[in-house]
């Protein structure tokens, strides 16, 4: 029993991060280039910001999750709020490096390792504990870069969840439909392709 549940328990984690690192492809997909790399002040971090660290976060803590500190000695934390990078091509590489690391770490766990002790900055946690900082981690982010994105779009904005002003035809859909055991991402990351 305990195995099903930690095998539904990663898969849940899979889909629920694939699922906000859609969203978050499809809010930048909608803005111009130059609008990533665009900071409304000092204090805020751009968009390509958010990315920068998102990456420089996901490659600390996953590479060689099980065995080393998930804060690296090479990271440079500070650096990701610096950015050198200059085209979307660049900043979406990083970010696909720092997923990828993520994915491939979290694929290669198996139901056992869940109760293992890991560290960041030298504070033991279950692997369990640690997966979930990062799924609030993350989400966080996440919706920064969706709001950040909202506000710079020149032209209407194309929703990435239920639009405005159309729950009651959502949840019409939803209860038209027979009881059903799924993840909430299923259909959620359809609409999205």
């Amino acid at each position: 029993m305990a195995t099903e549940i930690s095998d539904i328990y990663l898969e849940s984690i899979e889909k629920q991060m694939l699922y906000y690192k859609t969203i978050a492809e499809k809010a930048i997909d909608q803005l111009e280039d130059s609008q990533l790399f665009i900071s409304v002040n000092d204090d805020t971090n751009s968009i390509a910001v958010i990315i920068k660290h998102m990456a420089g976060n996901m490659l600390s803590r996953w590479t060689d999750f099980l065995t080393t500190d998930g804060e690296k000695e090479w990271r440079n934390r500070d650096g990701e709020f610096e950015n050198e990078l200059v085209t979307k091509t660049e900043l979406l590489a990083f970010w696909n490096k720092g997923w990828d690391c993520f994915f491939y770490t979290l694929n290669s766990l198996q139901p056992e390792d869940l109760n293992k002790i890991i560290y960041i900055r030298n504070q033991g946690q279950t692997v369990v504990d640690a997966i979930n900082r990062q799924l609030a981690h993350y989400p966080y982010h996440i919706g920064q870069i969706v709001f950040y994105a909202k506000m710079l779009k020149q032209t209407s904005w194309d929703s990435l969840s239920i639009p405005k002003n159309k729950s009651n035809d959502y949840n019409a859909d939803k209860f038209s439909q027979e009881k059903s055991l799924q993840h909430f991402t299923d259909d959620e990351l359809k609409k999205l392709k």
